[in-house]
């Protein structure tokens, strides 16, 4: 663990939040919706505060990264935090930085009394689901995600 440096993302370094970023459109088959730009992510990132992103970094190397935003749970009265992406290198898992990405956005929660963390994993994704179970996440079955998007949204949005 020595050897594994989570920080928080600094505008320089959307060049490589963007790459990793496509790594993960890759690995999860969907190279075809990963269309932020650069000017895309620095503006919502850093300039609107859409999202958090911190990078991990392994001997100096940045491999992998988070990115994840508030939530409100009407429930419990309480703010969580939506972990959008979890990230890191092929080259590089098993080697405790999705954890430790994880347990850094987990006490980020629990140091402002949220009351929840939430994320999704594609339901092909076996080693994923797996580690997060490891850890004592529970998924979340009896919940159907919906999604409106492209031309769907525009239409009915309009």
């Amino acid at each position: 663990m020595n050897n594994i440096l989570i920080r928080k993302a600094v505008k320089e370094d959307v060049p490589t939040i963007q790459s990793l970023i496509k790594e993960l459109a890759i690995y999860e088959k969907l190279e075809h919706e990963a269309l932020a730009t650069i000017e895309d992510l620095e503006r919502e990132i850093f300039d609107n505060k859409s999202a958090s992103v911190h990078i991990a970094e392994y001997n100096s190397k940045p491999v992998g990264y988070s990115l994840h935003f508030y939530t409100f749970s009407t429930f419990l009265a309480k703010k969580g935090i939506y972990l959008e992406d979890l990230f890191v290198l092929e080259e590089y898992r098993g080697k405790g930085i999705g954890k430790s990405l994880l347990k850094n956005i987990a006490k980020e929660a629990v140091d402002n009394g949220f009351g929840r963390v939430e994320w999704s994993v594609l339901d092909w994704n076996q080693p994923a689901i797996d580690f997060y179970k490891s850890l004592g996440a529970n998924p979340q079955s009896e919940w159907t995600m919906f999604r409106l998007t492209g031309n769907a949204l525009e239409k009915f949005g309009k």
